[in-house]
């Protein structure tokens, strides 16, 4: 697996699908996920489309750059956000989302990539934002998937759902993949597939098990903000994803994205949660290979 340092102290790891003299795509992944979230098959789909497609993990997840040295306590990091001491909210989170996506441009930067199409599902969906508002030039198209603006009125997750995201998991193996069960709440209603999940609970827990860095990640979210005025100032050419079965990130989430960039697309699926399943892989693509010629 190629690692590569993109910036003084981070190393990304990443992988690679398809000819380099193709467009370039980025997958960006989401909170606490490995870059294998992203399926082998999907990715060498999407590069049969001719696109050159590129997964990678994020800091604080899988092979990449883990922050261990700026521990998070998530209760009392939340409890500090729920008083309001955002000050000292802050000085609890090592970086923030920008920092994240900046993580991205440059492994584009590190593999001689000027300009990609960004494809971010859920808190990748927030990065690859940042990267569009951050740094224009650089984004061919801009995809958001199951994600949303970072404002406290849209996208909101239900309560079932949010206990599920911040439940802890066992540190075991044999538990950690049984827990992996738990996130069929927010699956596809028709296609949520529980062997799959514990496939790649399995996989990600053999790959790199590192709880630790859920929480910094968490932190820069939540410190993220709304970034409503800047994709309103937006002219990067934007597909917004999302599924209606989708009570992690809410489909208003998506909407409001869609409504805020200027000339957005938006494809609501009926039959996706927060979750890409492989029936639904073809329309995806589809609208992808669409979106980024």
């Amino acid at each position: 697996m190629p690692i590569v340092e993109v910036s003084p102290g981070v190393s990304i790891a990443y992988e690679t699908f398809g000819d380099p003299s193709d467009p370039a795509v980025l997958l960006v992944m989401g909170f606490s996920a490995q870059m294998i979230a992203w399926h082998e098959d999907f990715c060498r789909a999407l590069a049969e489309r001719g696109r050159y497609v590129i997964r990678y993990d994020n800091r604080d997840c899988g092979l990449s750059t883990k922050f261990d040295d700026h521990p998070v306590d998530v209760g009392r990091f939340t409890d500090t956000v729920s008083s309001g001491d955002v000050a000292s909210a802050l000085a609890m989170v090592p970086y923030t989302l920008k920092d994240m996506a900046d993580d991205g441009l440059n492994l584009l930067t590190a593999l001689g990539i000027e300009r990609a199409h960004v494809v971010g599902s859920s808190m990748g969906g927030m990065l690859a934002q940042t990267m569009a508002i951050g740094q224009p030039t650089r984004v061919l198209t801009l995809t958001s998937m199951m994600s949303s603006t970072g404002e406290s009125d849209y996208g909101r997750p239900s309560a079932e759902a949010q206990a599920v995201l911040l439940r802890p998991k066992p540190s075991d193996r044999e538990g950690y993949i049984a827990a992996a069960e738990r996130d069929l709440v927010w699956a596809s209603k028709r296609y949520g597939n529980v062997a799959l999940l514990r496939e790649l609970a399995a996989e990600s827990y053999d790959r790199a098990y590192y709880p630790d860095g859920a929480g910094r990640q968490l932190g820069a979210m939540i410190l993220s903000g709304s970034r409503a005025d800047a994709l309103r100032g937006l002219r990067v050419p934007t597909l917004v994803i999302h599924g209606l079965d989708d009570i992690l990130t809410d489909p208003s989430g998506g909407r409001r994205t869609a409504d805020l960039v200027p000339g957005a697309k938006l494809l609501l699926l009926p039959d996706m949660g927060h979750d890409r399943p492989r029936e639904l892989w073809r329309e995806i693509i589809d609208a992808l290979d669409a979106h980024t010629r």
